[in-house]
């Protein structure tokens, strides 16, 4: 039965994080919404006129509660100009165009955006190991040295550990409803790993930051076996 893979984790004998990926879709950016939201507001201040805007290309100004007409009595459409034309004062008159202002907004959300997912994704790993580190103590302080820490469940996500004899630690995050992924875990380590890092000539010994081991025959194996689970 095919079942939702959230997140993958591997964990040295010196508890840093080497290696994680995600399969979880990526969040929409805010920051085009933002910057449109922003543009409205200055247009509609600096012009003094409350503007009704609708799907259509069509815009009715108003100000002070009565239509700006021409002697007939009708909207003119150098009125339409002229509002268009106070609406894009404000980006002139500071000496940026418009496009590139928008650029260099879009630019710093996507700088923004990315340096924070870098920082969650590393938070994240801190507080999975915290706590495989104080489930594992405890299930063998309470169990004995033989008892193992297997998984815990929440009722958003399940946790799937597995630790090798040279004290690696591999940790997997699935649906609830998920069951045991121990062998999982087993098959990562036995066919991806050996076979494509710790077997590489050109892999170190220590993994220090991740180094040798996003590789890409690694990482396309992971991908490829994780997905044929899902």
């Amino acid at each position: 039965m095919p079942i939702q893979v959230y997140s993958f984790y591997i964990f040295d004998r010196h508890t840093e994080c080497v290696y994680s990926k995600l399969w979880l879709p990526p969040a929409r950016p805010q920051s085009v919404t933002a910057a449109t939201t922003t543009t409205t507001t200055t247009t509609t201040a600096a012009s003094g006129d409350a503007l009704i805007t609708s799907p259509t290309s069509h815009q009715q100004p108003f100000s002070g509660g009565s239509n700006r007409s021409s002697a007939a009595g009708t909207p003119t459409a150098a009125g339409t100009t002229t509002t268009a034309a106070r609406a894009s004062a404000p980006a002139s008159s500071a000496g940026v165009p418009a496009s590139t202002a928008a650029a260099v907004v879009g630019g710093g959300g996507k700088g923004r955006g990315a340096t924070a997912r870098r920082d969650r994704s590393g938070d994240d790993a801190k507080l999975i190991f915290g706590t495989v580190f104080s489930l594992r103590n405890m299930a063998r302080k309470l169990g004995g040295d033989d008892d193992a820490f297997i998984s815990y469940r929440t009722a958003h996500y399940k946790l799937h550990y597995y630790e090798t004899p040279t004290n690696l630690r591999f940790a997997l995050l699935t649906e609830p409803g998920a069951l045991s992924m121990r062998n999982v875990l087993h098959q990562i380590y036995i066919n991806l790993w050996v076979e494509y890092v710790v077997k590489n000539p050109l892999s170190p010994v220590e993994h220090k930051g991740g180094e040798g081991v996003r590789n890409e025959m690694f990482e396309m194996g992971l991908d490829k076996f994780i997905r044929g689970l899902m």
